[in-house]
Order: structure tokens, then C-alpha cells, then sequence
């Protein structure tokens, strides 16, 4: 028996060994004084005295280095309500990040600040960077007005040039942006941007009205990253002498110095963490930036314009410190160590969890409980718009992907490589999800070989060569490569050698093939594999914004990227896809113009219909909901989502956490 099949009486054996019984998955604490908040501490429960600002900075007012806090924060600071109790000051939060390219870990945690935010509840966009937002014109307008004498980091003024700058000169500059981000356009037309006053825009659609702007604004925080003060020394539109300025600087031109100073735009970017010089809104500013020192420090930004309902600034913790770190498996040996604070990516996977639950009390840690919005452990995504004639004919033959899914021992799969956590799903919402279909999620995943044989007989391969590898259209062996990301899911490496044994067994020939994430994703834009594997993201609530498994919606649906680039470049670019795909394309259109939310759920069941008939993708199985760590005495943090739209901590206001007994 191969060794993959050993994982399971490891479990076992584990189980029986430890203190915890059989209960290592649950995340209640071990032993008293603990809860899924970390319990208390020393000192806890917000008792030390406090002011209105951090004491450090109450210093620097004195010594005249710094304005009263009166005069640094807005006329309407946003109120920020704690979770369990008023905080306190003081403190560091250790983290760690995987890699310099780790940095949306940053963003999700020290920087989320966008125009809206999502509510901690994930129910809908609310008020943030903007004090309040009108909708008119079902769709077509959205007026926003900031918050008077907001500040930037540096203590400039925060106003409604900065959105316009934004806006205006990089995200329709195209120089710096090649193409509008989706979240500006109502259907393939960019919105238009007026200064209404110093504190107020608003943007139109004369396109198509956006059903989804405040969505997606919520989770794509950049258009209030461009501080124009700034920025506009470089930028040729503001500074006739930028191209002196780039040679200075060492840029080729003042494009490159732009990005260099200030990031690509609509990303997140590593330039934000890395130009400690960039103002920032968010509650911490970089003082260490990221490629120094294997570390990345940020530390309490005095202009920050959030409080308490005490009226105290935020946030409550002093500083974080970042470590970068190559490799899952030493940010899983530093949280054992007690070494981190809070973390939930990274080392929050079923199979961690056992070894995190019997070390918590040494580790001086607990768990939180997180929503999983994520659908699905692995899909397998066969190319359906493959480069070789050959292999396209095979992979979008639709009964060839139902024998492969018919092949599939999910629940073997599921009993020795996922810890038996989860059940057979293809891609598909979740049951917590409002678009949950059990049809769509429970289609061909009956593992039969009987079955699988039949459907691969109608798909038209019955030769079989001396191996009994079946003959393709072209008479060679059916034989095609999986790749996938190495260092991203641990399991996948075992799933997939389940996979090839299942699928050798009924006729189809099937090699592995890991690879560097970066690596991965060059070859997977340039069209190159024949299949890859990737999580199921889009299964949640968020189903409406990430389709990319239920259609060729953006340029993570893998099953078929330049159908993908066909929808969003409108047809000037990519591969023209089958009518079944444009109708979805079609009514997708129609979501994204569509305000009213029982609408918009209709359209997306029809959407989902088609996914059905379709049957673009493999999925294998459902994971389990998720988790996070966190310290004894690190304090306010909520049960959340586990969701990249989420996008986890963010919306929990990380601000309002804090930390006692140092």
C-alpha cells in the first residue's frame, strides 16, 4: 500500500496518543480559561486608563511635534463599535507573510481601507473612506461624500481631488492603465468623474447603470491609494520636469518611476509596503518597508481618522511586524511557538489543525471559527481551449469530463488525503450559500468505473492500445499533464496520484507536473497546460462576483482563458467561445447593470443552469469550514469569513484588536 494511504492511521494513531481524545478538530479550548477569543489574559477587559490618542503621541503633542488630536482627526470620525470591549493601548502584532509577493496579507490586514467596505457580516457595502453614498438613476450614479478634514498620513488633507486624481489621471491614464478595471465601467463604457465640492463626487455611468459598483468597490480598495500631492511630482500632466526626475531616479521614463513610486494600478502592489515615502489612509504606515530585512514593520499612522465610542483614535496596537518567511511549514513551527498573533491564511488547513490543537495551551493560542466561502479542495480544470487541435476536441467533449468525474473515488480521496473532512462536490455554491443547487453540486460525483467506462464509450474512445490506454481521435494514446502550484494547497500532490491511478484504471494516461506559483501562472496566461488544479473560490456569498468556475468570467477561469479574454476585451482579443458561454456572458452583462438583488439572483440561477449543462469543470470535494489562530491576549477578533472577496480580516476592523498583558 502506497504511502499516501498511511495518512489516515497517522490520524488515527495521533487521536489515540494525545490528550485531546479524538476531539483535535474542535476548536474549544483544551483546558480552562481559554475561549475562542483567547480568553482574557493579565490585564485584560480594556482597564488601564486611556485618553483620546495613544500615549506616544499625546507625548509628541506636548513636546510640539505634533498637532492635537483634535486638529488630526475629521469633523465626523468614523466610529468604530468593538466587538467584545473598549480597548486599550499599546503592543505589536507579530505576523508573517509567505514570500515578498505575500503582500495581499498586508493589505487584507493593516491596509483595507476602501471607499466602502464590506460589513463584518459580509451582508452588504457600507460607508468607510466615504462618510455617506447616494444611488440614483437605478445604477447609473453614485455620489460620495468624504469626510471633512480627513487627513493623510502625513497630515495633508484627504478631499475629493485625491478620487479624481485617481481616477482621472492613472486609472484612465493609458499609460499607467492599459485597461479600465471593470469595477468603472458600466458595461464596456468608463464611467465619468465630477467634483461636485471639495468633499463630494460622483461617478456616472453613461453606459449601462452598475449593479455592482458598491460591491466591488468594496473589495478593490485602490482608487484611494493615490495620494495626489504626492504623486503628482510624478506624473507628466502635473510636473514638466518628470523626465529629468526619472533620470534622477534611475527610470527609464516617468511611466516607470509612476509605478515605481506609487504601484500598478487596480492591484495591490508591492510598491505600497515598499515606498515608505507613499501617504497612506490606512491605520498603520510603513516605517520598515517590505525587502528589507526579511521583514516588513508598520506602525500607528497619527492621522488616523477612525475612534472608539469612547471618541479614543485608533488604532489601539502600537505597531505589526511582518516576517517574511519562505515556506508554509515555518509559519506553521512559529505559530506553534506562540511566535504569531492572529493569522488565518497560510496554516489554517485541515491538516494543520490536529498539531495546532494539541500545542494551543503551550502556544499560548486559541482558534476562531471562520466561514468558508471557498466551494470546493481542488478542481481540475482540463483546457478546453487548447492550443493543439487534438486535445481540444478531447477535453471539450463533454461525456469524456463526466467518465473522468465518474472515475473519481471521492470519498477515498477524501477518507486518505482530506482527513475526512468534507463530502464528494463538484464545483458548485456551497449549502450556506443562497445559490446553493444540490444538482449542480452532486452531478456525476457517484464514484463508478461501470459508469465511467459507458460515458468515455459514448464520448467515441473505445480503442484501447496494448496498455489499455485509449486511442483518441487522432489514434495516439490519450495522455495529457496536470500542473499545479507547489507550496499552495500541502494535498494536492497525494490527491493527484489518486487521480492518475483512477483515471489509468479506466483508459486515460495522466502525468503530474508541480511548479513554482509563478511559474504556474505564466504558463496558464499564455495558454500553455492541459489541465491545472486551483482551490474553488466563488462559493459563498460572493458567488455574483466570483463566477469565475461557473462561466469564462476572468482571467482565473483556467477551464478556458482565452474564451475569458474574448468576453472582457469584447471579442477584440482571445478565442471566440460556444453559444452556451456568450448566453452566460449575455446575462452576466445583465447582473452587472441590474440593481435590484432578487434580480440579480435570478439572473445568476440562470447562469448556474447553464454551468450545469455544461459540466466545464471536475470538482472533488467540499472542505470543511474554516479557522484562525489567535493569542490568549489578543483581543476583538470576531468569527469572520474565510473569503479572498471577504476579504478576511479586513472588514472585522482590525483597528478595534487589541493586545494585553505584554
Amino acid at each position: 500500500m502506497r504511502q499516501v494511504r498511511q495518512i489516515l492511521s497517522v490520524v488515527v494513531i495521533l487521536c489515540v496518543a494525545s490528550t485531546l481524545g479524538c476531539d483535535f478538530l474542535s476548536t474549544k479550548a483544551e483546558s480552562g480559561g481559554n475561549d475562542s477569543q483567547g480568553g482574557q489574559g493579565a490585564g485584560a477587559g480594556g482597564s488601564a486608563e486611556k485618553g483620546k490618542e495613544a500615549p506616544e503621541l499625546a507625548q509628541q503633542v506636548e513636546a510640539g511635534d505634533l498637532p492635537p488630536v483634535e486638529e488630526r482627526l475629521p469633523e465626523k470620525p468614523l466610529v468604530v463599535e468593538p466587538v467584545d470591549e473598549i480597548g486599550q493601548y499599546g503592543g505589536t502584532w507579530n505576523s508573517a507573510i509567505l514570500n515578498t509577493a505575500d503582500v495581499v496579507w498586508l493589505w487584507r490586514t493593516v491596509s483595507y481601507e476602501p471607499l466602502v467596505r464590506w460589513d463584518p457580516e459580509w451582508t452588504e457595502p457600507i460607508p468607510n473612506v466615504a462618510e455617506s453614498i447616494e444611488v440614483a438613476g437605478g445604477g447609473r450614479e453614485y455620489t460620495f461624500e468624504l469626510r471633512k478634514g480627513m487627513k493623510w498620513s502625513d497630515g495633508k488633507p484627504f478631499t475629493a481631488d485625491d478620487i479624481v486624481f485617481a481616477y482621472e489621471d492613472v486609472l484612465l491614464n493609458e499609460d499607467l492603465t492599459p485597461d479600465v478595471p471593470t469595477t468603472f465601467l458600466g458595461g464596456d463604457t468608463p464611467a465619468e468623474i465630477e467634483k461636485l465640492d471639495d468633499y463630494t463626487v460622483k461617478f456616472t455611468f453613461p453606459g449601462e447603470p452598475h449593479g455592482l459598483f458598491l460591491e466591488q468597490l468594496a473589495y478593490n480598495g485602490q482608487i484611494t491609494a493615490w495620494p495626489r500631492h504626492y504623486l503628482e511630482q510624478f506624473h507628466e500632466k502635473y510636473n514638466p520636469d518628470v523626465e529629468q526626475l526619472a533620470e534622477e531616479e534611475g527610470a527609464a521614463d516617468w511611466i516607470e518611476l509612476f509605478t515605481l513610486k506609487a504601484g500598478l494600478a487596480g492591484y495591490v502592489d508591492p510598491v505600497h509596503f515598499q515606498n515608505e515615502d507613499l501617504p497612506t489612509l490606512a491605520a498603520w504606515e510603513t516605517t520598515q518597508p517590505l525587502g528589507e530585512r526579511g521583514r516588513v514593520v508598520v506602525e500607528r499612522n497619527p492621522y488616523y481618522w477612525k475612534v472608539d465610542p469612547d471618541g479614543s483614535q485608533l488604532p489601539y496596537i502600537d505597531s505589526a511586524v511582518f516576517d517574511v518567511i519562505p515556506e508554509n511549514e515555518a509559519i506553521l513551527q512559529r505559530t506553534l511557538e506562540g511566535s504569531i498573533d492572529m493569522h488565518i491564511r497560510h496554516i489554517n488547513t485541515f491538516i494543520n489543525k490536529p498539531v495546532l490543537a494539541q500545542n494551543r495551551d503551550s502556544g499560548g493560542y486559541g482558534f476562531f471559527d471562520a466561514q468558508a466561502a471557498n466551494m470546493n479542495t481542488m478542481v481540475i480544470a482540463l483546457n478546453l481551449t487548447h492550443e493543439d487541435p487534438v486535445k481540444r476536441e478531447i477535453f471539450n467533449n463533454k461525456d469524456f469530463r463526466i467518465g473522468l468525474s465518474y472515475a473519481l473515488d471521492r470519498q477515498e480521496m477524501i477518507d486518505v488525503v482530506f482527513q475526512e473532512q468534507g463530502e464528494p462536490y463538484q464545483a458548485a455554491p456551497r449549502p450556506t450559500s443562497p445559490f446553493y443547487d444540490e444538482e449542480l453540486a452532486k452531478q456525476y460525483t457517484e464514484y463508478s468505473v461501470k459508469k465511467a467506462n459507458a460515458a468515455l464509450d459514448r464520448a467515441g474512445y473505445t480503442e484501447r492500445n496494448e496498455d489499455g490506454i485509449r486511442l483518441g481521435p487522432d489514434g495516439e494514446p490519450i495522455s495529457f499533464t496536470i500542473e499545479f502550484a507547489t507550496e499552495f494547497v500541502p494535498t494536492w500532490p497525494d490527491a493527484l496520484e489518486l487521480v492518475q491511478e483512477y483515471w489509468q484504471e479506466v483508459g486515460v494516461d495522466v502525468q503530474l507536473k508541480p511548479e513554482d506559483r509563478v511559474i504556474f501562472y505564466e504558463r496558464k496566461e499564455a495558454n500553455q497546460p492541459d489541465a491545472t488544479v486551483w482551490t474553488g473560490d466563488g462559493g459563498g456569498k460572493d458567488v455574483t462576483i466570483e463566477a469565475r468556475w461557473y462561466f469564462p468570467f476572468s482571467d482565473e477561469s483556467n477551464f478556458a482563458l482565452p474564451w475569458a479574454e474574448w468576453y472582457y476585451s469584447r471579442g477584440e482579443s482571445g478565442m471566440e467561445p460556444p453559444e452556451a458561454a456568450k448566453r452566460q456572458m449575455e446575462l452576466y452583462d445583465e447582473l452587472h447593470a441590474t440593481l435590484d438583488e432578487d434580480e440579480r439572483a435570478r439572473i445568476m440561477g440562470e447562469i448556474l443552469n447553464i454551468a450545469q449543462e455544461e459540466f466545464y469543470v471536475i470538482g472533488t470535494s467540499l472542505p470543511p469550514e474554516s479557522y484562525g489562530i489567535v493569542k490568549n491576549n489578543f483581543h476583538n477578533v470576531p468569527e469572520m469569513y474565510d473569503a479572498a472577496l471577504y476579504p478576511q480580516p479586513g472588514p472585522t476592523n482590525p483597528e478595534q484588536y487589541f493586545i494585553t498583558g505584554e
